[in-house]
């Protein structure tokens, strides 16, 4: 365990305890997690993903996702848009995503959003506009905030757009997921690989 409260992995990297055993968070936190994503699509499905976790553990729908991405049709806001209650039902029955019927239906509801959004310049440059001045600098799990003004704010503007399931602590999650914010460990191997911010902010330097 390294001071700042990341563990030193076989391969000599610093990761936070919740990527350093299981393969497939480690690898999801190694190659993608904190990455920019700036493509509706790919937004769309974080988003998605984010909501459907609330109340959950993250790994469940780690593991869940290449299930999920089947049964959205690849996260597509244009068919999603267009499901009916033939897809719900569908959906209902499908025990390899999260049957949950009031997250499912926000994720139509969601798709319907994203495409209305366009007409204001997409779902992606609309999340990306929340960005922060400043990133977090967390030295251990604990300093990783949970949500912020940025995402609170998110949150109300999502609703307004005609969003469900997008709470604060959620858009949180969303931010840190797809690059808005970097709340990497300091002395974690990812920190500031993302090219959206610097490693090491002024306010910690030195």
């Amino acid at each position: 365990m390294a001071a700042t409260g990341t563990i030193i992995g076989q391969d000599g990297l610093a990761r936070p305890a919740w990527a350093a055993t299981d393969p497939l968070l480690q690898a999801y936190y190694d190659a993608e997690w904190g990455m920019p994503v700036r493509d509706e699509r790919g937004v769309f499905e974080r988003l998605t993903l984010e909501a459907f976790q609330s109340g959950l553990s993250w790994a469940t729908i780690l593991r869940k996702r290449p299930a999920f991405r089947a049964a959205f049709d690849g996260f597509d806001p244009e068919r999603v848009a267009a499901y009916g209650d033939s897809d719900v039902a569908r959906l209902m029955a499908d025990a390899g995503i999260v049957r949950n019927r009031r997250k499912i239906d926000a994720t139509i509801a969601n798709a319907r959003a994203t495409i209305a959004l366009r007409a204001a310049g997409g779902l992606a440059d609309f999340v990306w506009s929340f960005r922060p001045a400043t990133t977090p600098a967390p030295r251990t799990q604990a300093e990783v905030p949970t949500q912020s003004l940025e995402s609170t704010a998110l949150s109300k503007a999502l609703k307004a757009k005609g969003f469900a399931h997008v709470g604060p602590t959620t858009m949180f999650a969303l931010m840190e997921a797809i690059g808005i914010v970097d709340t990497h460990l300091l002395d974690s191997h990812r920190r500031g690989t993302s090219g959206v911010w610097p490693p090491y902010p002024d306010s910690v330097s030195g």
